[in-house]
């Protein structure tokens, strides 16, 4: 039985109006809250759905041979597209395990949206800094994209309760040697 799918929107809006400097927000533990979304029932097996996506924009200033590119790069956890099938969850255990699983596909967000800010901000860019931007956004995108595919794929949607402890314990790795901001 599947228990949940997650869905990281890469949306991209590059926009040239003042913004500021790369700025991050702080790590959201999930709670039954979050879900708000109505429950889409074609496949049955799928109890939860995490939705996040991730707005990505700068604002670019000439410089002497460079530009200075200021970024604004925002997570946001979808709750009106997030849902979470409540009449499907038999226990608190159940519940726990659930938002455990989505717990998840939210740090693979997370963690998307601060090596989007790590990378930008190792980033000398020139006069191709869209192009620059947009490599950037698309490379670092995929990589997550795949990761949460895999994550689903080896957990088969939480329910190899092996392959989920050894993806908790990798999570909980990654957050603890979270490079500083």
């Amino acid at each position: 039985m599947k228990y949940c799918i997650a869905h990281l929107s890469g949306a991209v809006a590059l926009l040239f109006f003042m913004l500021s400097t790369t700025n991050a927000q702080s790590y959201h533990q999930l709670t039954m809250n979050d879900f708000e979304g109505i429950p889409r029932t074609k496949n049955g097996s799928i109890i939860a759905y995490t939705n996040c996506s991730i707005d990505f924009r700068y604002m670019a200033n000439k410089e002497k041979n460079y530009y200075r590119l200021d970024f604004n790069i925002q997570l946001t956890l979808n709750h009106n597209k997030s849902w979470m099938d409540k009449q499907k969850i038999s226990s608190a255990e159940m519940l726990s395990e659930i938002l455990k699983h989505e717990q998840g596909h939210y740090l693979i967000a997370y963690l998307e949206q601060q090596e989007l800010l790590r990378a930008v901000s190792q980033t000398v860019f020139y006069a191709d800094y869209q192009y620059q931007a947009h490599f950037i956004f698309n490379q670092v995108d995929a990589k997550y994209k795949q990761l949460n595919l895999d994550y689903d794929q080896d957990t088969q949607h939480m329910t190899n309760r092996g392959q989920q402890q050894s993806w908790d314990v990798y999570f909980k790795k990654r957050l603890e040697f979270m490079p500083p901001e």
